[in-house]
């Protein structure tokens, strides 16, 4: 088709893509090209704007390594993971426990961790935490579910942002009794502010907002014949929870650390704190996520 104006772009590209084969890639970039089209229409770019948007596109992808997943990082400060994640799991947390992001700082090979383990590796100062924690389906306890934990350090970094810190410090991965308890020990999270030394961090300066995430525990929940449950804790009283960076913050998934009072359960500890906290699967898919990080 030649082109005798701005109109008839859109339409011109659509039909070259009319014969795609695949029903659902057709479908995708059908609706991509549109909606495209229709920003750049709505803003009106200057063509030294959209050479700029380019090469913030390419920097995203300049920025990944593998220890540090900036498409990721991007996807969730403009609220697309937690989009899609609400939009594909459990009614919005009805029909089980809220789900929430991965996340770029999942590790697929975590250590394996006895029931009741400490995930702590390496010297890690601050409060004591002590978990107890059940996975259920239909109100009957998943018993041999892979489980993996992770989170940052009371400094709000994890692992793998911290050459000082122990490998895998603060991961670990457990399986689930016959009751579908698993148990833990390590250190209380902190909340962090995510990384903003790529073009994600200049975006969030340009707009004026601050990097933080409120502390958090990450729970990826894994076993055959139910669909793979990725969910996040959020600590009760975090400051930051009204104004998490991500969007990943939803009601169900607040609450449940409770400060210890007398001796910690292990005797070595003076400041302690506690999670008590049932998580809800339902039947479908197992599908492990593809690690943002190796």
């Amino acid at each position: 088709m030649i082109i005798d104006g701005e109109a008839a772009v859109t339409p011109a590209v659509l039909e070259a893509m009319a014969g795609t084969s695949d029903p659902r890639l057709k479908e995708v970039t059908a609706a991509l090209v549109r909606h495209l089209h229709a920003f750049i229409r709505e803003v009106r770019p200057s063509e030294e704007e959209w050479e700029f948007g380019v090469d913030f596109l390419c920097r995203i992808g300049q920025a990944n390594s593998d220890t540090h997943n900036e498409g990721v990082l991007f996807s969730d400060a403009v609220g697309v993971s937690t989009l899609v994640c609400l939009l594909n799991n459990g009614n919005d947390g009805a029909t089980e426990t809220a789900a929430a992001l991965l996340g770029p700082f999942w590790r697929d090979n975590s250590p394996k961790v006895e029931d009741g383990g400490s995930i702590v590796r390496g010297p890690t100062p601050g409060p004591r935490l002590f978990a107890a924690c059940q996975v259920l389906a239909g109100g009957k306890p998943v018993a041999d579910a892979r489980v993996d934990v992770w989170h940052s350090s009371p400094e709000g970094v994890y692992e793998n942002q911290d050459p000082d810190m122990a490998p895998m410090n603060l991961r670990g991965q457990f399986t689930t009794d016959a009751e579908g308890r698993f148990r833990f020990t390590s250190v209380k999270p902190a909340g962090y502010p995510v990384p903003t030394h790529g073009p994600t961090g200049d975006l969030l300066r340009a707009q004026h907002r601050h990097p933080f995430r409120p502390a958090h525990l990450h729970f990826l929940i894994h076993k055959p014949g139910f669909k793979t449950l990725i969910t996040q804790v959020f600590v009760d009283d975090d400051e930051h929870l009204e104004s998490d960076v991500v969007f990943g913050v939803t009601r169900a998934l607040v609450g449940g650390y409770k400060l210890g009072e007398g001796p910690a359960p292990d005797g070595n500890a003076n400041e302690w704190w506690s999670l008590d906290y049932t998580f809800h699967m339902e039947p479908g898919e197992a599908r492990l996520p593809v690690p943002p990080i190796a």
